[in-house]
């Protein structure tokens, strides 16, 4: 992986751009531009020659990089989920947007196209891009977007149109510019109409938002929604259907709001804690509509069980998505008009995070990590696990949160993992955040600021655990001491006590002791010894000590 500095050296190509600074409407054109071009990086805060002067702050006297994924989004068509991030070089800071592929021609939301490529004086820049073009740059088709074939207007149900007017309306995400638009203009803004301006070519992202269940039976014979209710063998619930996918997905919804019970949890202030986070659930539904592959046969399955629930989804991780990248590869929905309206509908994040909010929701109330283990080449499987929660992690949370200090995803992570693993290396920390060794002692370092773990052993063997503070106010009174192990003086007396049992100790023997690894051993027989407490004997392989 280069490093900013690196990237910055090498100079602008097809992939970087360089911004001193921009106002909005460019940093929305350039994202479009870098999409439609395969992607890329744009570098705000960097001179055209490379000189590094910083990004100046563009929401009062700071930067909010949610804030700048929300404004791309919301100002793309379809929604291009971008990853922002400020990062430092000396005592400048550069916003970085990371721009995922294109895989049908992207334009913002006023209607401008750009692509990359390199002018006559070979420098790349951003040109128009005209309709013509687009086969020629292998921008791939979207399974959404296509003709269905004697799919008519006499298919779309009007009802099912004015149910998305009320997904945008009760939401607080939804594209409120859509309310007033007619019936065909409304689906024909989601790109459910043939690009000819007639209603004569309906779309298969048209039929599976507002399709006839008829039409869908007969049209799309793959789409299927099932609910299940499993304790044990007995099979409680099964319905199947073959509704349009806002009916479907309400009704799912509504199932699952009747069946999450909560517990209140009273400490100081009152919080309700629910069996599941609704907003998890929803986003891991949501998705499952958004990426299944419609030409592949089987149902969208939505099973709850004595275990937790579980999702299946037909059709494998989009390509270059796998489960060490879950939580950091940019979005690439396989529908991609079908994810863009679930965005304008306010039904998922416009920001592209919906994975986030999965493992958010589901820590966040004490619970386990969403798995996605079972996923296979052919299908998509989420489990949420249920189960007691930790309530005293869940008062942890909440007390930060009220304190002005909110926990994040990658800290909620860390803290869940030191819980039942004990203790973490920078290396493993890397693994489970999928990110870099850098990134993961950075936030070990804030993690340690904030009196949440502390480092123990030399930097070569150093480990992280929580701190004694966070054990107590999670529960566990003796953790600390199981985990950071024991003060000095009680393990030179568990030395003492080993070699009149054994009549001597080796190094290995000391570490496995006291908990140790072999250099701090190392380090406590030699202070022993210089002690007078211990003679060492013999060399190498065989030094054992004995006691004086």
């Amino acid at each position: 992986m280069h490093s900013l500095e690196d990237l910055i050296a090498s100079g602008e190509t097809l992939g970087v751009e360089f911004k001193s600074d921009v106002n909005d409407t460019e940093l929305v054109e350039t994202v479009v531009c870098l999409a439609n071009g395969g992607g890329g990086r744009l570098l705000i805060g960097v001179d055209d020659d490379g000189t590094v002067i910083g990004a100046r702050n563009r929401h009062g006297k700071t930067t909010d990089p949610r804030r700048v994924e929300a404004l791309v989004s919301n100002s793309t068509r379809p929604a291009v989920g971008v990853q922002a991030d400020m990062e430092q070089i000396g005592d400048k800071t550069v916003l970085v947007v990371r721009v995922p592929p294109a895989t049908i021609p992207t334009g913002t939301s006023s209607g401008r196209y750009l692509r990359r490529a390199r002018g006559g004086d070979g420098r790349p820049s951003c040109i128009p891009f005209f309709v013509f073009e687009t086969s020629a740059h292998g921008l791939a088709h979207d399974p959404s977007a296509a003709v269905v074939p004697g799919a008519t207007w006499a298919d779309i149900d009007p009802l099912e149109i004015e149910r998305f007017r009320r997904f945008v309306r009760e939401g607080r995400r939804g594209d409120n510019a859509l309310l007033e638009l007619s019936d065909e203009d409304l689906c024909r803004a989601l790109g459910g109409l043939d690009a000819n301006g007639t209603i004569r070519g309906v779309r298969r992202v048209a039929l599976l938002l507002f399709g006839r269940e008829d039409s869908l039976r007969r049209l799309l014979p793959t789409h299927e929604i099932a609910w299940q209710v499993l304790h044990g063998q007995e099979v409680q619930e099964n319905e199947i259907h073959r509704w349009p996918l806002l009916r479907a997905f309400e009704d799912v919804l509504q199932r699952f709001r009747v069946r999450n019970h909560s517990t209140e949890l009273v400490d100081l202030f009152r919080t309700e804690i629910p069996d599941f986070s609704e907003d998890a659930f929803r986003e891991a539904v949501a998705n499952a509509m958004v990426h299944r592959d419609f030409t592949s046969l089987g149902a969208i399955h939505v099973q709850w069980t004595d275990d937790g629930i579980r999702i299946d989804s037909p059709g494998g991780f989009p390509e270059g998505v796998r489960l060490d990248n879950l939580l950091v590869t940019p979005p690439k929905p396989r529908n991609l008009l079908l994810a863009d309206a679930f965005k304008r509908a306010g039904i998922v994040e416009r920001t592209g995070r919906g994975v986030d909010t999965i493992f958010y929701g589901q820590l966040r109330y004490g619970r386990s990590a969403p798995r996605y283990g079972l996923s296979t080449e052919t299908s998509v499987t989420v489990i949420l696990p249920g189960g007691p929660a930790n309530r005293e992690l869940v008062k942890l949370v909440t007390r930060e949160g009220r304190a002005g200090r909110p926990l994040s995803l990658q800290e909620l992570l860390v803290l869940s993992d030191l819980q039942s693993v004990r203790s973490v290396t920078v290396q493993a920390v890397a693994r489970f955040i999928q990110s870099d060794e850098t990134a993961a002692r950075n936030l070990l370092g804030r993690l340690v600021e904030g009196g949440f773990v502390e480092a123990r052993g030399a930097s070569r063997d150093r480990s992280y655990h929580l701190t004694s503070a966070i054990y107590r106010a999670l529960g566990d009174t003796v953790g600390y001491v199981r985990t950071a192990g024991l003060e000095p003086l009680q393990q030179e007396q568990m030395v003492l006590k080993f070699i009149r049992a054994h009549g001597k100790i080796t190094r290995k023997d000391a570490a496995d002791l006291c908990r140790i690894n072999e250099n701090q051993a190392a380090f406590l027989l030699k202070k022993m010894k210089e002690a007078g407490q211990l003679h060492l004997v013999g060399v190498g392989r065989n030094a054992h000590y004995v006691a004086a």
